[in-house]
């Protein structure tokens, strides 16, 4: 291996560490959402208008798996190895992944909302053109940095990338606020709205089918932190800020795939069968929501 440099603050110990840490949260992640997308494209009896929100959740996920495997790997290393292209093409990636992850976990709460509380069937015009929307969204907001909106460079660390927040300019502020309003405070607003109506209708009916505190809680857990960095560098010098700490934040996000996995894949009443029957071959059991739910 060539000679590297060490960034400032980080031992040889730190980089391992926290290669370690994206290692395990990566693979744990990868593992789960591939389950998941495996048990949707092989049993028949899952493929379902809802159930392809959850297959699309896991596929963002496992996007941002593989995000930060790659970091990992480079973290171990200790060095960036795919020069300042693959540094665009990282921070490109690995934002589609955050930003498809956090919208369908809101489509899937709209979803659940009318599942439970007004009974519309879903149909799979609905879901297709939703989930196209999303992707395409996506995508978009995230080549906009591409574009000269923002900037894709080095997280502290100099392992991974995402939006330099470091700059502190016009561009970068503009950009990271508007990102904050339409896929953190959006969603989670849609996420609260949803989760609550349904909560309040448990109670009605004396019948908990699932926590509905968790997913937005689990959402702000990971990705909360992270956000209020990026949005305290609109306004202050973000440097003055631990480059550690600034490292931390960013691997505790990437623990969001892992999470919803279990939350939506396998915590999910309508998708764990499914799951199920492929690993083992039993076949699914339909939860009876019409009967329950009344």
């Amino acid at each position: 291996m060539g000679a590297y440099t060490l960034p400032d603050g980080f031992t040889d110990f730190d980089m391992f560490s926290f290669g370690s840490a994206l290692l395990v949260g990566g693979l744990l992640g990868f593992f789960l959402n591939a389950i998941s997308i495996l048990a949707f494209i092989t049993v028949k009896e899952m493929r379902t208008p809802s159930n392809f929100f959850v297959f699309n959740l896991a596929l963002a996920d496992l996007s941002l798996n593989i995000n930060g495997l790659t970091a990992a790997y480079a973290s171990y290393l200790r060095y960036w190895p795919f020069g300042q292209d693959g540094c665009d093409f990282h921070g490109f990636q690995g934002m589609i992944s955050v930003l498809a992850s956090i919208s369908f976990m809101a489509a899937v709460a709209w979803d659940r909302y009318h599942q439970y509380c007004t009974r519309q069937k879903l149909f799979w015009s609905t879901t297709v053109v939703m989930s196209g929307i999303i992707w395409a969204l996506s995508i978009f907001w995230a080549a906009v940095p591409l574009m000269g909106w923002g900037v894709y460079d080095f997280e502290p660390m100099r392992t991974c990338c995402t939006l330099d927040y470091t700059r502190g300019d016009r561009d970068y502020i503009t950009y990271m606020l508007t990102l904050t309003v339409l896929y953190l405070m959006f969603p989670a607003v849609t996420m609260f709205s949803c989760y609550d109506a349904i909560n309040k209708h448990f109670k009605k009916i004396h019948y908990y089918r699932f926590n509905t505190n968790l997913p937005l809680r689990v959402m702000l857990m990971c990705w909360g932190p992270y956000v209020l960095m990026c949005i305290y560098a609109c306004f202050e010098n973000v440097k003055v800020v631990s480059p550690k700490l600034r490292m931390v934040l960013p691997v505790i996000a990437k623990t969001n795939p892992f999470f919803n996995a279990l939350l939506y894949s396998f915590g999910n009443e309508f998708y764990r069968g499914g799951v199920w029957h492929f690993l083992t071959g039993q076949k699914i059991v339909e939860p009876d929501i019409k009967n329950k739910l009344k």
